[in-house]
């Protein structure tokens, strides 16, 4: 094994190699939450709930999914990279697909699935290298940064720190309750945003002193906090067998077979916008880890880039057979590169963490929208750094850039800041006289996004 994973070559052994690995599920670990939380509309009306798999099915799959990518990119990429369904497309899933464009999550499913599996013939014959060429650099890190804003959004929302408004369609919520004039939901509303503003603050401070696992420490602390001024549940048990996947497994099938329903206008941009943000997300963040990990190679390309690419589809078919949107590599695996992770056996570990984890789906009880949310605004502050990298000061760079970024959370739909993006994108260039700047897949996307829009307002 010591061969296999290169240890002597990577300066690394066993004793490291474990501890990071660790280190990287403690990092990752909020999803086990996060996630089910974000797919089973826990935090939407009663009436709606139904629309949506069960809450423990989706822990399983996120579980099982984490598990089987990063086993797959410890073991055939060999890379130090944890694998789990990624925050954003999780987010696209619930409130753009299911909940926006009325498509059925067993529908949603097979969307994911469809594109993991063009995502994987992509990474297996090279064409990768051509599309990343094709989309400019400024609309990747717009959608990027988007996505982050639409995530926060959604943890602000969640939390009930904003509130819908008839005059200005959204304002501050209750923070104060001790109004006497109050209605009881009211009061406890305030108390709610006011334990997700502690839980940020408590997050923000952990991962300013730089504590890898910030984010799942700031949860636990907050529903601890949460659970003595009685906002939270304390859980019934700690360990028992893993919930059932009945609910979720293979539900996608039904629509795998079906051509009417894969091949639509409004399918085909959910497939499309799977793809693009996996395709780039996973990208660059094996890029990234890669490069803290010192592992790239002189050429600047990713040692094994098609094992490691592959894996993760692979992970992101798996995940959508088993209940869950699409799985990705993790930018959190830096914790554990930070701790000393060099090889694939790190993953390895990482990967074993998430089987263990299995087995303590009750402590689940315990979150509630006010524990999920620092964690959601978090992950968006992480994600909306990459406007730093728009060209802000040439128009025709920066409109399309800022039109994508500013739709996400105004429209509540990732797929309408992409679209506004890609349509006005080469517009802009034709408009300017730089057509011929524009690549030849632009054009194309901008006819396929120019119909979905013709569709929704039909």
């Amino acid at each position: 094994m010591r061969k296999y994973f290169e240890f002597d070559k990577l300066g690394t052994n066993y004793r490291r190699e474990i501890i990071a690995g660790i280190t990287t599920f403690l990092a990752m670990a909020y999803i086990l939450a996060v996630n089910p939380f974000m797919l089973s509309g826990a935090d939407l009306p009663a009436d709606l709930k139904a629309n949506y798999p069960e809450f423990g099915a989706v822990f399983t799959a996120t579980a099982l999914a984490a598990a089987i990518g990063t086993l797959l990119m410890g073991i055939l990429g060999r890379l130090p990279i944890g694998q789990a369904p990624g925050m954003g497309l999780n987010a696209f899933f619930t409130y753009t697909v299911v909940l926006t464009m009325n498509i059925p999550w067993q529908q949603a499913l097979a969307g994911v699935f469809v594109s993991c599996t063009i995502f994987l013939i992509l990474s297996l014959t090279g064409v990768r290298e051509a599309i990343i060429k094709a989309i400019p650099k400024g609309l990747k890190y717009a959608v990027s940064a988007g996505i982050g804003l639409f995530i926060a959004f959604i943890g602000l929302k969640n939390a009930g720190i904003v509130v819908a408004n008839d005059a200005t369609f959204v304002a501050l919520g209750h923070l104060a309750f001790y109004n006497e004039n109050m209605k009881p939901e009211e009061v406890l509303a305030a108390k709610n945003a006011l334990l997700a503003i502690f839980g940020l603050i408590v997050t923000v401070v952990l991962l300013s002193r730089k504590v890898n696992s910030g984010i799942f420490i700031g949860m636990i602390v907050t529903a601890v906090v949460g659970m003595i001024f009685g906002l939270v549940s304390l859980p019934e048990q700690i360990v028992s067998t893993p919930p059932s996947l009945a609910p979720t497994f293979g539900a996608a099938f039904q629509y795998l077979g079906d051509p009417s329903a894969l091949f639509t206008v409004n399918m085909l941009i959910v497939v499309l916008t799977f793809l693009f943000v996996d395709f780039f997300d996973a990208t660059g963040t094996l890029l990234g880890v890669a490069s803290q990990a010192g592992l790239l190679r002189e050429d600047g390309n990713l040692p094994r880039p098609g094992k490691a690419l592959a894996s993760d589809a692979i992970a992101g078919m798996a995940g959508a057979v088993l209940g869950t949107s699409t799985t990705t590599a993790y930018v959190e695996s830096t914790a554990g590169v930070a701790a000393g992770g060099r090889s694939g056996f790190t993953a390895v570990v990482t990967g074993i963490m998430f089987l263990l984890a299995l087995f303590f789906s009750p402590l689940l009880s315990i979150v509630t929208p006010a524990v999920t949310a620092p964690a959601l605004i978090i992950v968006g502050v992480l994600m909306a750094s990459h406007i730093a990298q728009v060209a802000w000061n040439d128009l025709d760079e920066a409109f399309p850039a800022f039109l994508t970024i500013l739709l996400m959370p105004l429209t509540y739909s990732i797929a309408t800041g992409i679209a506004a993006g890609f349509i006005v994108y080469p517009v802009m260039k034709v408009v300017k006289g730089k057509a011929r700047e524009v690549h030849p897949a632009m054009y194309v996307l901008f006819f396929v996004f120019l119909a979905y829009f013709i569709w929704l307002r039909e």
